[in-house]
C-alpha cells in the first residue's frame, strides 16, 4: 500500500512543513484533515473498513484538493 502522507508526498518541503505545522493554524487544520482523510481512505483500501466505491471516490478528490491546498502553501513558504 502507497504512503500518501506529505512528508512521503513532498519530501522536499520537509522543513516547511513542520515551519507551517507549528507556525499556521490554518495549514495545520488542513494538513490534520488531510490525514484523517488520508487514513479513512488507506483503512478502505486495506479492507479495515467498508463503504460505497463513491464514497471512496469522493474521499480520494477530497484528499487531492487539500494536497493541492497544502502543496501551494509550502510552495509560498
Amino acid at each position: 500500500m502507497e504512503k500518501h502522507d506529505l512528508h512521503h508526498e513532498f519530501p522536499e518541503f520537509d522543513k516547511q512543513i513542520h515551519d507551517l505545522k507549528t507556525s499556521n493554524n490554518h495549514f495545520r487544520k488542513l494538513f490534520d484533515e488531510y490525514h484523517e482523510v488520508n487514513n479513512e481512505i488507506h483503512r478502505i483500501e486495506t479492507g479495515a473498513e467498508a463503504t460505497a466505491d463513491e464514497t471512496l471516490n469522493q474521499l480520494r478528490l477530497k484528499r487531492v484538493h487539500l494536497k493541492d491546498e497544502l502543496y501551494a502553501m509550502l510552495k509560498q513558504a
